[in-house]
């Protein structure tokens, strides 16, 4: 069984919520165009003034999307 990754996104300020969202097309988006496979794609909330975007893929394909993307962190999921 392979390990999933939780790569995350933060976004700060009154606007945190929305750029979260908005940034989660463009996750979709990109897994589209590139054939990935990914598990989740959504937001969490730190606090009302923190947001997070995330996408969780396989170990595999982690590299893949880090090297394209830039997460700001990654976890074990």
């Amino acid at each position: 069984m392979t390990k999933k990754i939780k790569l995350l996104w933060d976004f700060r300020g009154p606007d945190a919520k929305e750029t979260a969202k908005h940034h989660t097309i463009h996750l979709k988006e990109f897994a589209t165009l590139e054939n990935l496979v990914f598990y989740k794609i959504d937001i969490q909330e730190k606090n009302e003034m923190l947001f997070s975007a995330f996408i969780t893929v396989d170990e595999r394909d982690m590299k893949t999307y880090r090297d394209a993307l830039k997460p700001h962190r990654g976890e074990i999921a």
